[in-house]
């Protein structure tokens, strides 16, 4: 069973930083797509960042530059580092893995969820 655990979230000042972990189990990560997702209140789920089994890596247009995606296959862990943190970027932010090839920011195209965790970025 697929088990994937987000952790990190938490509340900063604008400029700042924080780091997401995404701790997966029931399976081998780096046989997975995994991707960051975030949705904030009245607005729809959106893709943060990906990255695929061979470490080629996705990004929206709205981070590049800000946050970067990456994985320990050992540990099958996820990451997310988020630097100059913006208020926009409050929500909760998901860990999600698929099975298919290939980079992509549509949540749609993934299968495995966690709960997410909250960022909050105040002015």
């Amino acid at each position: 069973q697929v088990q994937l655990v987000e952790s990190g979230g938490g509340s900063v000042q604008a400029g700042g930083s924080l780091r997401l972990s995404c701790a997966a189990s029931g399976y081998t990560s780096s046989r997975y797509r995994m991707g960051w997702f975030r949705q904030a209140p009245g607005k729809e789920r959106e893709g943060v960042a990906s990255i695929d089994r061979d470490g080629s890596t996705r990004y929206a247009d709205s981070v590049k530059g800000r946050f970067t995606i990456s994985k320990d296959n050992a540990k099958n862990t996820l990451y997310l580092q988020m630097n100059s943190l913006k208020p926009e970027d409050t929500a909760l932010y998901y860990c999600a893995a698929s099975l298919r090839l290939g980079t992509s920011l549509d949540p749609m195209t993934f299968g495995y969820w966690g709960q997410g965790t909250q960022v909050t970025v105040s002015s």
